[in-house]
């Protein structure tokens, strides 16, 4: 946990605008989900940010993801919806 403040702290510190900790990135670029195959893109690079960002090693383990639902498991949350 220590590291991870660490990391949000050294963004802060490069951001003019944020005093402590940094955790979202600032610029976002919207983008249309205006197909299955741009939907599907989109929802798997979210899901591998964690395993990029060396957080876990597979997407179905970072517990806030729901990677995990996609992959037949039990996430945290109930009625996830996954359509194909």
């Amino acid at each position: 946990m220590k590291a991870l403040l660490e990391q949000f702290r050294k963004a802060a510190n490069s951001a003019s605008n944020v005093n402590h900790y940094q955790f979202w990135r600032h610029n976002n670029h919207p983008i249309e989900l205006w197909s299955n195959k741009v939907i599907d893109e989109k929802i798997d690079y979210v899901h591998k940010n964690p395993v990029e960002s060396i957080l876990v090693f597979r997407a179905e383990d970072y517990i806030y993801s729901c990677a995990v639902d996609y992959a037949g498991e039990k996430g945290l949350l109930d009625d996830v919806i996954v359509v194909w």
